[in-house]
């Protein structure tokens, strides 16, 4: 009396076949979005970075991560040394470097 009678749902319709790929086109799209966007170049980047920093050679210009400009005037190893001014020289890491500049920059920079 007081509980009502229950009747049984009808059972949902069947997935169509390859519906479950269809499901997971979203998450491809996104995926491939992100590596044309944000891997590529990024890796691209890197890439370039390192043929930069492997190709220096003495009397070079560049300019470090931290701004500073210079002229290499040695390379051992992992380290360079900068010369960034008359009888001044700077070690740093070569991973450091991250602008080569043309040649002569250094020379047509305003000095006060």
């Amino acid at each position: 009396m007081l509980i009502s009678a229950a009747y049984a749902q009808a059972t949902a319709p069947a997935a169509p076949p390859g519906a479950d790929f269809m499901s997971l086109l979203p998450l491809i799209a996104i995926f491939v979005v992100f590596y044309l966007l944000l891997i590529r170049p990024q890796a691209k980047r890197a890439k370039e970075q390192k043929l930069m920093i492997e190709a220096l050679q003495k009397g070079d210009e560049v300019a470090t991560a931290s701004g500073v400009l210079g002229r290499v005037t040695k390379i051992s190893g992992n380290y360079i040394i900068l010369q960034v001014a008359e009888n001044v020289q700077v070690v740093i890491q070569k991973s450091a470097v991250q602008t080569l500049l043309p040649k002569g920059t250094l020379n047509t920079i305003e000095k006060e």
